[in-house]
């Protein structure tokens, strides 16, 4: 941790938090809807009368941030940052600690009655991913995961708090000790105002049109993809019971995940859910590449100065459709053995769980089996009590009761170890932890069920439920879909009057929708990349060069794989593609991929074609020419000349110009002359004369024959020689080619500018491309 010490050191740290009661002109939640697109801000909601849903809370404008996977951290503050390897608990541990706030922060009243305290005057807010429960236990890792992160952690430079039960608001901004000299309090005060002045600027502020434009298409259900299908689900209930019969466990939650496109305005998604069904833990997360939005009912932990608490939710009933049946159903619900078991089951694991940092003593069930009513569910929920442990911190509260038995199962340890092996991937922040954790004592975390992730166009979201001996797997996978039900229903709200388009593919003889195109993961084009594709520009409807990509095609097939070309005509094939994505007025980009199949298959290849809107690479990076970056790894394969599926040194070249802030790399070749670049080929214009680079192996380039037939006709002479590196950056007229941009000009290689001209550019395009 010798970096964190380094790095601690520049912090500032607490020693007071400016308090002042404000008066809100608008509802909380269109407050909150202001800083909603800002990174780092963070929404608590509570809705509902429920003892636990007394605050609405809001923190903004982070001034330290911790992410991080596993033991990869990543400590930001201002501009700066580090990098640590280091067990996430015990990092946070360390930020509370070190920003501990004095006790003349804290009233007397903090250990004899917490009531008139606000819940939290500083500290981090984010979530704690499911998933680090690899850290608090040596767990099996079978499932897949994604890029996102196992924790997100923000301290804000102000929090809102808005008391329901007083009607109360109260803005909370740190005194940020910045420890440069005698001045220190003056810049703490300079500091305080510059946050004051920006939360109410900001509060007057109207909500710009571009960040929060209400455009909320409806989503059709029938296109929500999941884990699982029914039948697969059922059976994994069923595996479930056989570890049960075998007494491996008593109890498992089992889960599935769905998923579905989505490009609409998450905070708009999320008040909608808030409206609908207001349970006591709603929270917004807006963790800049993602988001995370949860209509969370159940309390994880609460810590309140020594005062402990967990309220475990067992027990799962759909509301009825009128009053009578609805009456019905809460009182199967209540005398329900199966879910009486259950919930017993929890309580004592959370009351095990509680005893690790808890005074033997002081653990008590003061409610349970408490029916309470949602939207669509009832839940059955238990209150467990206790005292802190002298010496015992909210991490260590944490650690011992992370993640919660309520979605874990009995014994907790196996049920993980089941949950990894039978569900395929990762929960992320389903099942995990949202709230915040203050620096003075107090934490509050939901337990993130009923909850979604904005992430890359997509929202993804878990259902899932407990399972026992007697749990019958057909209701166990509509209860899933009972839970679910809200978010579903708000994601799908007035469909009947939305046209739905979904992409298309050509898959092996037939369109069907992009996301079901599948390549059988046997096949030696997945394994090896034993395979070839074209990459073609349609332009209105018409494709561009059509045959020559074909006869490039069929080249690669009988060169590379001894094969005919296949008997399909790809033209009628493409065109039909372009009709069904509605393409037929617009640029598009189309792929064609032959893939080889395995010597059992009925078909050589797995053939499938894709089109979608293409926006020139010019206009989306706003550049008048690509930059160049040389790739310092030479390249020499006979498979260069076709344009074969064996693309991960170019796919590397390609990330290493980006990491180096270019456009694309210069691939070179074993004698260090120039070859082509990562998706293009190259030419060099000089007077008359139009050089191409001299290499033993490179892709015969579609788009560059086409110019170079263009430049015959201006009687411009062809030559093919060596160009070395140090030679071409005294060139001028540096001309790149691919079939989807037409032809580039080089505006830059590393450090140098390269000049060229634009007449003979447009010349070029306006006869292969034709604009």
């Amino acid at each position: 941790m010798a970096k964190y010490k380094e790095f601690i050191n520049q912090l500032p740290t607490i020693k007071f938090v400016h308090k002042e009661k404000i008066e809100l002109s608008s509802p909380f939640l269109n407050v909150a809807e202001k800083f909603a697109m800002d990174n780092g801000t963070i929404l608590l909601l509570s809705g509902g009368n429920l003892d636990c849903a007394r605050y609405h809370i809001l923190a903004i404008k982070p001034w330290l941030e911790l992410t991080g996977k596993g033991n990869n951290l990543k400590l930001a503050y201002k501009n700066n940052s580090i990098k640590l390897q280091a067990d996430p608990f015990v990092l946070v541990n360390k930020l509370i600690q070190y920003f501990q706030l004095p006790n003349t922060q804290l009233p007397n009243s903090q250990l004899s009655d917490p009531a008139p305290l606000l819940p939290i005057m500083a500290g981090l807010f984010g979530y704690f991913a499911y998933d680090l429960k690899n850290i608090v236990e040596n767990l099996p890792q079978t499932c897949i995961g994604t890029e996102l992160p196992d924790i997100c952690l923000y301290a804000p430079s102000a929090i809102l708090i808005h008391d329901k039960e007083k009607d109360e608001t109260t803005l909370l901004i740190p005194y940020l000790n910045f420890n440069s000299d005698s001045k220190q309090e003056t810049v703490a005060t300079d500091y305080v105002n510059k946050i004051r002045d920006y939360f109410f600027e900001r509060l007057e502020k109207k909500i710009s049109k571009t960040k929060l434009e209400n455009k909320n298409s409806p989503i059709n259900k029938s296109y929500l993809k999941s884990t699982f299908s029914k039948k697969e689900y059922i059976e994994k209930v069923i595996k479930v019971i056989e570890y049960l019969k075998a007494g491996d466990i008593y109890q498992a939650n089992l889960s599935q995940r769905f998923e579905i496109n989505f490009s609409n305005n998450p905070f708009n998604l999320f008040k909608k859910l808030y409206k609908k069904n207001p349970a006591s833990f709603f929270s917004f997360i807006n963790a800049e590449t993602h988001q995370i939005l949860s209509t969370s009912p159940e309390r994880f932990i609460k810590r309140n100065g020594y005062k402990i608490e967990t309220r475990p939710i067992k027990g799962t009933i759909a509301r009825g459709r009128t009053k009578k049946e609805d009456k019905k159903n809460a009182e199967i619900l209540s005398s329900s053995i199966k879910d009486d078991a259950e919930l017993t089951m929890i309580v004592d694991l959370m009351r095990n769980d509680l005893s690790r940092v808890a005074r033997a003593d002081s653990i008590i069930v003061e409610k349970h089996k408490n029916l309470e009513p949602y939207d669509n569910v009832f839940h059955l929920v238990s209150i467990v009590k206790g005292i802190l442990s002298q010496g015992k911190t909210s991490i260590d509260f944490l650690r011992a009761c992370f993640p919660g038995g309520s979605i874990t199962g009995c014994p907790k340890i196996r049920a993980m170890e089941i949950i990894d092996e039978l569900e395929p991937v990762q929960r992320h922040i389903y099942t995990g932890s949202i709230g915040y954790l203050s620096f003075h004592d107090t934490m509050d975390l939901s337990i993130a069920i009923r909850t979604a992730t904005v992430f890359n166009k997509r929202i993804l979201f878990s259902v899932g439920g407990g399972i026992v001996f007697d749990s019958d797997p057909e209701k166990e996978y509509q209860e899933t879909l009972d839970k679910g039900k809200t978010i579903m229903d708000t994601l799908a709200s007035n469909t009947s009057t939305i046209n739905h388009n979904t992409e298309k593919a050509w898959v092996n003889g037939k369109i069907i929708d992009k996301d079901k195109a599948c390549i059988p993961a046997t096949c030696p084009g997945f394994q090896y990349g034993a395979g070839l594709f074209e990459t073609i520009r349609a332009e209105k409807g018409e494709i561009l060069r059509l045959s020559d990509h074909i006869r490039r095609l069929n080249k690669g097939l009988r060169q590379l794989f001894n094969e005919e070309p296949l008997n399909i005509n790809w033209k009628d094939v493409i065109t039909a593609l372009l009709k069904e994505n509605n393409l037929n007025s617009s640029t598009a980009a189309v792929k064609i991929i032959l893939a080889k199949n395995d010597e059992y298959s009925e078909f050589p290849f797995f053939a499938a074609v894709f089109a979608k809107k293409y926006t020139h690479r010019l206009e989306l990076l706003q550049k008048s020419g690509i930059e160049l970056i040389k790739y310092p790894y030479p390249r020499l394969t006979p498979v260069a000349d076709h344009k074969s599926l064996n693309y991960l040194y170019y796919y590397l070249a390609g990330l290493f110009a980006k990491e180096n802030n270019k456009d694309e790399a210069l691939i070179l070749n074993p004698d260090m002359t120039i070859s082509e670049t990562n998706t293009c080929n190259i030419m060099i214009l000089q007077e008359n004369t139009v050089i191409l680079p001299q290499s033993d192996h490179v892709l015969n380039g579609v788009t560059i024959n086409a110019a170079i037939n263009i430049l015959k006709k201006e009687n411009y002479e062809i030559k093919k020689q060596s160009v070395f590196f140090k030679d071409l950056l005294s060139c001028s007229n540096i001309i790149l080619t691919n079939a989807l941009m037409g032809a580039v000009p080089v505006i830059a290689i590393e450090n140098t500018k390269i000049k060229y001209t634009k007449e003979v550019l447009e010349m070029i395009n306006s006869n292969i491309v034709g604009y």
